[in-house]
């Protein structure tokens, strides 16, 4: 079995910020185990912005990008070093990828990733991802590495991804204010769980939350790809998350496990449907909704009725219909400024240096 494990910036690091070595330790060793199993496993790991806070003798973690991307490379060293002397131990080599949004929107970079994570596995390896924070675009960038660790999961063609967290998996609701809160022991395809707006608090540490996890569960389950929520504490929880072997307290499997969906998206739709930063939105007539769901049509400015935001090409934007439900999600092809003065014109009638789709059919995803 091919695994993916993400391990968040709280479950790795204490209050401060330093690089908590037993955690590293712990979850080394369940990777041996499952390696000594023949299951291949690749780590993606957030904690290098919190180890650079440390690192440089800052009081509390910044919020500016630029001082958030500079300190990443002071603990980004850190981090990795953590890795390489935890896997070491077990005989393991560690090897550091890093990876921005990019590498799943050009084909190219996409098919050079993957050939990458695919011949270290070969080599015996076991990569440790993080995202490139030292030089990512704030305009495009993850923000948390479940995203990334789900669309790596669809790019290598894993059969599970394991989002380790300091909570047991999703309740019913915040344990923390609701005692009768319980824990949702699975989630089914279709199940409307996957499209909650969860609690985006997190520990203060990273910048994830619940609700990046259920993205992160919804891209895996579109990619066919089954996925585990649960404690990284948890006793030898990436072997229970892949074997299904009940824990100590008899329950039938650890944490939450999101089932895969039959249907699957490319990695490049399912950046744009789930992991792409929204910019604006695009209000379409009935027939063009008709076209774009029904019959897998581009969106062509003779559709659109009216633009909303301040976008260029290139960004995503949700498309709504006469109701003004979004229906779908799409990357432009043209800014908004041209699109407002071209909306509801027949091609043939459009400037010649205008595109002729507003968004492509490659670039659509009628949203699930």
């Amino acid at each position: 079995m091919r695994v993916v494990a993400k391990i968040g910036t709280a479950s790795i690091t204490d209050d401060r910020g330093a690089i908590d070595g037993e955690a590293i330790t712990k979850l080394c060793g369940e990777v041996a185990a499952l390696r000594a199993q023949g299951h291949e496993i690749i780590v993606v790991s957030s904690g290098a912005v919190a180890a650079g806070v440390l690192a440089v003798g800052l009081p509390s973690r910044p919020s500016d990008m630029a001082t958030l991307q500079a300190i990443s490379a002071a603990g980004q060293g850190r981090l990795v070093e953590a890795y390489n002397a935890a896997l070491a131990r077990h005989g393991l080599v560690a090897a550091q990828v890093l990876l921005d949004p990019y590498d799943f929107v050009d084909r190219t970079q996409y098919l050079h990733a993957r050939r990458t994570l695919v011949r270290l596995l070969e080599l015996g390896c076991i990569p440790v991802i993080n995202e490139n924070d030292a030089i990512a675009n704030h305009e495009l960038r993850y923000g948390d590495n479940d995203r990334l660790a789900a669309l790596v999961a669809n790019s290598v063609g894993a059969d599970l991804l394991v989002l380790l967290t300091d909570t047991d998996g999703v309740y019913t609701a915040d344990p923390r204010r609701d005692p009768s809160a319980q824990l949702v022991a699975r989630v089914t395809a279709d199940d409307p769980l996957l499209a909650i707006a969860a609690n985006t608090n997190g520990s203060g540490r990273g910048s994830g939350g619940m609700a990046s996890k259920l993205t992160a569960a919804r891209i895996a389950s579109w990619s066919g790809i089954r996925s585990v929520i649960a404690r990284a504490a948890a006793p030898d929880v990436l072997v229970r998350a892949v074997s299904g072997v009940p824990g100590d307290a008899g329950e039938s499997s650890v944490g939450t496990t999101f089932d895969a969906h039959a249907r699957t998206l490319p990695a490049r739709k399912l950046w744009i449907a789930f992991a792409s930063e929204v910019e604006g939105t695009l209000e379409v007539d009935a027939g063009a909704e008709r076209a774009l769901t029904d019959a897998s049509r581009s969106l062509l400015p003779a559709g659109v009725v009216a633009a909303t935001g301040s976008f260029v090409a290139g960004d995503t934007v949700d498309i709504v219909g006469p109701s003004g439900r979004p229906f779908a999600r799409g990357m432009v092809a043209v800014d908004s400024r041209v699109i407002s003065s071209i909306a509801g014109m027949r091609t043939h009638d459009l400037p010649a240096e205008v595109a002729h789709e507003v968004v492509h059919r490659d670039d659509l995803v009628v949203l699930p």
